[in-house]
């Protein structure tokens, strides 16, 4: 019997000037866009652990402002087919300045040093087609009407 499970994933939604924050990464010899956050673990909340995320990814505090999506559909694992992935994306807020290098071209990273970078994409010209993920893609397109 194989075993089935699932995965909770939390990731904020950081918004300044009208832009939101992304990461690209390079995994398992993928090279993927998404939000920053990553994996609740055993005993964690969902706002404790994407504190805990901005906190590894970005050495940045934050505050959650809001809760703005939970996944609402089926979603198995990109790297386990027999894992369901469930998302929660919250609008966070950087309680002092990113300070993280900022890229301004996809995947402008060092794979030899480095397989992550951070990037602006405004939210005037978002669009699912900037991200790898299902989920992520359509986060993307609710945040077209983000005010």
């Amino acid at each position: 019997m194989i075993n089935k499970r699932f995965t909770v994933r939390v990731y904020g939604l950081l918004i300044q000037n009208n832009a939101v924050l992304v990461s690209d990464e390079h995994i398992k010899a993928m090279h993927i866009t998404k939000f920053p956050g990553g994996g609740v673990e055993f005993g964690e909340g969902t706002i404790d652990a994407l504190k805990r995320e901005f906190i590894e990814e970005l050495s940045l505090k934050t505050e959650v402002v809001s809760h703005f999506y939970t996944t609402d559909f089926f979603v198995a694992s990109a790297f386990d087919e027999n894992t369901q992935v469930i998302s929660l994306y919250y609008i966070v807020k950087a309680l002092e300045p990113v300070s993280v290098p900022i890229s301004t071209a996809p995947y402008d990273y060092k794979l030899d040093n480095n397989t992550q970078a951070f990037r602006w994409i405004p939210l005037s010209s978002i669009s699912e087609n900037d991200f790898t993920f299902v989920i992520d893609k359509k986060v993307g397109e609710m945040l077209k009407s983000f005010k």
